[in-house]
């Protein structure tokens, strides 16, 4: 079953998701060369005491920390430690998240360490998260589950190719509802499958997590023996962008990012819902 929000509860989503992007301001000002994953984990940390917030990453499935930090060849759900220090020209993806009263928000972004970036680099990122936002586009109401799916993958396979020849749309791992919980359902594809169907249809009170993930290789990836950091098979660098999204009467409604949405779903235009914040 897919869980419908109140207005009243999208606000309470609303200011967790708030959370979760002063968090990424904060990781994202420390993710410089020599920095550990942990000294961003422990940035996390006091950002959330800060909001008097709480993590949904902590302790979840026994996971240990408060952020994911996935470098390079990591795709999600890399461990902060203090043996990982960040390096010129190393990119890294961060995935945060926050309880506010019961209520879920979570959003990921990648960052370029340093300088010296090779140019595909920047495209890889700039692609993973352009198809996030033509997904977050397609949430309007009428439309199905798989009509976001099918803007995401669209997006990507427009693209140009890269260097190494192809952009490899994760399988293994996608979007997901969120609300009362961090993951709900539905489960939501970053392309099509027709083994999957069209999916729920969108209705006001909608809420869902849009997180592409994409390589510069293969689809494929593996877990190590941690049973969390997940690194892709052949070894290809990738990028991971993630926002929460509610469906209101007035349109879409960004929960985690500042604005809302309104100026990147503008350029696409959409137009956003109103802050229930104000």
């Amino acid at each position: 079953m897919v869980e419908i929000k109140t207005p009243e509860q999208i606000a309470k989503m609303r200011e967790a998701g708030l959370v979760v992007a002063a968090i990424h301001e904060a990781t994202r000002a420390a993710a410089v060369p020599g920095a550990s994953t942990k000294d961003l984990d422990d940035v996390a940390r006091k950002v959330l005491a800060d909001h008097g917030a709480k993590s949904n990453f902590l302790g979840y499935g026994g996971f240990p920390a408060t952020i994911c930090t996935s470098v390079n060849d990591v795709v999600v759900h890399g461990i902060p430690d203090r043996e990982t220090v960040l390096k010129d020209g190393d990119i890294i993806s961060v995935d945060a998240g926050a309880i506010v009263d019961g209520w879920h928000g979570d959003a990921a972004f990648t960052v370029f360490v340093g300088t010296g970036h090779a140019p595909e680099l920047h495209e890889l990122s700039r692609v993973t998260e352009e198809s996030m936002w033509a997904g977050i586009a397609a949430v309007r109401k009428g439309n199905r589950l798989v009509d976001i799916s099918k803007a995401i993958e669209g997006y990507i396979r427009r693209q140009p190719r890269p260097a190494s020849g192809k952009y490899g749309i994760i399988e293994d791992y996608g979007g997901h509802g969120i609300g009362s919980q961090m993951h709900m359902d539905p489960h939501l594809l970053n392309y099509v499958s027709k083994k999957r169907g069209k999916g729920p249809r969108l209705v006001t009170g909608f809420c869902i997590a849009i997180e592409p993930m994409v390589s510069l290789g293969t689809v494929k990836t593996h877990v190590l023996s941690d049973d969390w950091t997940v690194k892709t098979d052949d070894g290809t660098w990738s990028s991971h962008w993630e926002h929460s999204v509610a469906l209101t009467e007035a349109g879409p409604l960004v929960l985690t990012a500042v604005d809302g949405g309104k100026a990147k779903l503008a350029e696409l235009g959409v137009e956003t819902a109103p802050d229930p914040l104000g």
